[in-house]
């Protein structure tokens, strides 16, 4: 029965082009480690360096989301960003000849319109407006909710070959799971 149950989960992300599917909370060590498979695999499949740049510019500025604002985090009343560990879920895969990552965390509901707002915004940039905003971030004082510079979203943005995809589910009354794709 295990050995079924694992086999096809296995059949189920290869018929979604997943190479690399990650679930559990996630530390920089778990990025790092990730990050030298996914360069390997990168490397095998010939990638350019173009492509190998942006899909793991993409990966890590994922990664670096789960790692600062997932909602689901041990210990809960843990406000030390070093010491707590973050839950979220991470895809590689590839997608009719392309590369994507794929990423969802749980969020807190009542950053959601927030969130869907400003992605929204970000998907409907072009290049330059892209890059405009990129530069006026850096320069910036840090907004109150950012954790970093403010500019990991507009990252990917930046680096996908595609529109970015974005979505919400809400969990409960106090949590939604946020998923984001972007490819390469």
């Amino acid at each position: 029965m295990l050995a079924e149950e694992m086999y096809d989960f296995r059949n189920v992300l290869r018929q979604q082009g997943i190479v690399f599917c990650y679930s559990g909370y996630i530390t920089e060590s778990v990025l790092t480690g990730i990050g030298e498979a996914l360069k390997q695999k990168l490397m095998l499949e010939s990638a350019d360096k173009t492509t190998m740049r942006n899909i793991f510019a993409i990966f890590v500025e994922q990664m670096q989301n789960v790692i600062r604002y997932s909602a689901e985090r041990e210990p809960i009343d843990n406000e030390d960003a070093e010491t707590e560990l973050r839950y979220g879920v991470i895809n590689i895969g590839i997608d009719d000849h392309r590369f994507f990552v794929s990423c969802g965390n749980k969020i807190l509901s009542k950053d959601v319109e927030r969130l869907s707002t400003r992605l929204g915004e970000i998907r409907d940039m072009d290049d330059s407006e892209l890059k405009s905003l990129y530069k006026q971030k850096l320069r910036a004082p840090t907004e109150a909710t950012s954790k970093g510079a403010g500019v990991g979203f507009i990252e990917i943005a930046r680096r996908s070959s595609d529109t970015i995809v974005f979505d919400f589910m809400e969990i409960d009354d106090d949590h939604s799971f946020f998923a984001l794709k972007a490819y390469s």
